[in-house]
């Protein structure tokens, strides 16, 4: 027994001194696995919702699909680049309006989220104060962001009517700020009803997630401004912005995107020829798309719209991590 010892040892024990390495467990692998397998059901419903329809519309905008191939659209010819070719070409009708659209829909996502941002912050820090009816408050204000879209832009298209729309009644009959009723879903008029119809829903979404930023912020701080004599303004700029710098940064992208690539408030507002006022892309693209029947360069347009939201959202993530890191130092 005493000389099987040294020996056992031996076998546990290298030369080195490491240990042998144990066998994994069973156990351990299906610890390993279980969030895999949970997140499984996910992956397969983003593959089939997103990835593959996506695959295909960029198959399709490589070949010549127009209506007499909608039946198997496999089968029509392929055209290589050339529905990109038509579609960047901007001394051509096609191109041409395409670039109206990409820079009206530039003009409206830069003030609808702005605006969104702007009123949503306001309201959000005047409700940091304790008053009576703030719980009611709070909830009329997130009414917008839960009705149904479809349900609230139709409300809006009783209430911009030429004759007897809300609007109009208020402007020109009451107030006399008009001197004669306006046409709000034509015209030039109509960007300006759009966006207020965007604003309108999205900045009760810009009001959560301040709302929600600002309970971050540790009260001690405003205590120690204003013993310091700080003001109101001068404490939402060196207390309330910076301190909501990381909320803001996902909240303005989130509300891009949104708004960039906004469908339903345009379609349901004008239907589906919108005014050369208010030709969002998205609504530019179903009508080359579904409209025309020229398939193949709007889902060029679609891929090039694409490729522009992946461009701008990686160059404001790096900015944005650059920004954070410079801050920390």
């Amino acid at each position: 027994m005493t000389t099987t010892a040294p020996a056992e040892a031996a076998v546990h024990k290298s030369p080195s001194g490491a240990a042998r390495r144990t066998p994994r467990r069973p156990g351990r692998i299906r610890r390993i696995g279980l969030p895999y397998l949970l997140l499984l059901p996910a992956l397969l419903l983003e593959l089939l919702v997103h990835l593959v329809p996506m695959v295909i519309g960029i198959v399709m905008s490589f070949k010549e699909l127009t209506q007499f191939y909608i039946r198997d659209w496999g089968t029509a010819p392929w055209a290589g680049l050339s529905n990109y070719k038509v579609s960047v070409d901007f001394d051509a009708p096609v191109g041409a309006a395409l670039l109206h659209s990409f820079l009206v829909t530039v003009a409206f996502t830069v003030l609808s989220v702005g605006l969104c941002w702007l009123i949503g912050t306001a309201a959000a820090i005047y409700m940091q104060d304790a008053f009576r009816g703030r719980g009611l408050l709070r909830a009329l204000f997130l009414v917008p962001y839960a009705l149904p879209v479809y349900a609230a832009v139709i409300t809006w298209v009783f209430m911009f009517q030429h004759d007897n729309g809300l609007v109009n009644h208020v402007l020109h009959d009451q107030l006399h700020l008009t001197g004669k009723p306006s046409f709000w879903l034509i015209g030039t008029n109509s960007f300006v009803a759009l966006l207020t119809v965007s604003v309108w829903k999205g900045w009760p979404f810009a009001f959560l997630i301040v709302m929600a930023g600002l309970q971050n912020i540790p009260g001690e701080l405003y205590e120690a401004a204003a013993l310091d004599g700080a003001g109101m303004w001068q404490q939402i700029r060196r207390i309330t912005l910076p301190s909501l710098r990381p909320v803001n940064q996902v909240l303005v992208l989130v509300l891009f995107l949104w708004t960039f690539n906004d469908f339903n408030t345009p379609y349901v507002l004008f239907g589906k020829s919108a005014p050369e006022a208010a030709d969002l892309i998205s609504v530019h693209i179903y009508q080359a798309s579904f409209v025309t029947w020229n398939f193949g360069t709007g889902s060029a347009m679609s891929v090039l719209l694409l490729l522009f939201l992946l461009v701008v959202t990686g160059v404001y993530l790096v900015l944005t991590s650059r920004g954070r890191k410079t801050a920390d130092v």
